[in-house]
């Protein structure tokens, strides 16, 4: 015989029913357990990064010490006769109370490029040319292919002759300094005057060097 349409209704709701439930146990198990594997990988980051704490460290400054002091010399014995020690050395030979003689000192120039007033400068005779037709080139700065100017410093006497030179612009060691100087005190020169009388004077006398 068979179920009613009802009958068979109810008993497939329950069928359905208890399904329902079996699989909702399923899954309620299932998410409990996910979550339980969830919260402790959780933990175990914040375990770490509680571990990863960076700290400041407090910079060390290096103490410098001190350069320990030097050994003292100690003087070593020898056998040499020749040298000499401090027990061999005669004292008496030495006179500390003489006094020792120095050296005098170098003579003053007083009138040493001092200026003198004058009327007249002092001239060579035939003019600043002839101190050039007087000029000798020297052979190692015609060859070194020197060129320039030489001026002395030339003191003419009240005779109208040069007593002393300096050279104040040199063209260096190649002779032209002293062809200079040689062809300055080869000419003769008027002397200077100061109320027509002649005086003694320092004077600037420029020589040119042209290779031609």
């Amino acid at each position: 015989m068979r179920d009613s349409p009802t009958k068979q209704l109810k008993l497939q709701y329950k069928k359905n029913l208890e399904v329902g439930l079996v699989v909702s146990l399923i899954v309620i198990t299932f998410l409990l357990q996910a979550f339980k594997k969830f919260e402790a990988t959780s933990k175990l980051t914040k375990t770490k990064m509680s571990k990863l704490e960076i700290q400041e460290v407090p910079q060390t400054q290096q103490q410098k010490q001190a350069a320990a002091p030097s050994r003292p010399t100690v003087p070593i014995a020898t056998e040499d006769e020749d040298l000499i020690g401090d027990e061999d050395i005669d004292f008496s030979m030495f006179d500390f109370d003489q006094e020792l003689e120095l050296p005098p000192p170098p003579e003053e120039d007083d009138d040493m490029f001092v200026f003198v007033p004058y009327d007249e400068p002092p001239q060579p005779i035939g003019g600043f040319a002839a101190i050039q037709k007087k000029l000798v080139y020297p052979e190692i700065a015609r060859k070194a292919g020197v060129e320039g100017r030489v001026t002395v410093q030339a003191q003419v006497d009240v005779d109208g002759s040069v007593i002393r030179t300096k050279v104040v612009q040199s063209l260096g060691p190649n002779g032209c300094d002293e062809a200079a100087i040689e062809a300055i005190r080869s000419v003769k020169w008027k002397p200077a005057k100061q109320r027509d009388r002649a005086v003694k004077v320092w004077i600037a006398v420029p020589v040119d060097f042209k290779l031609r």
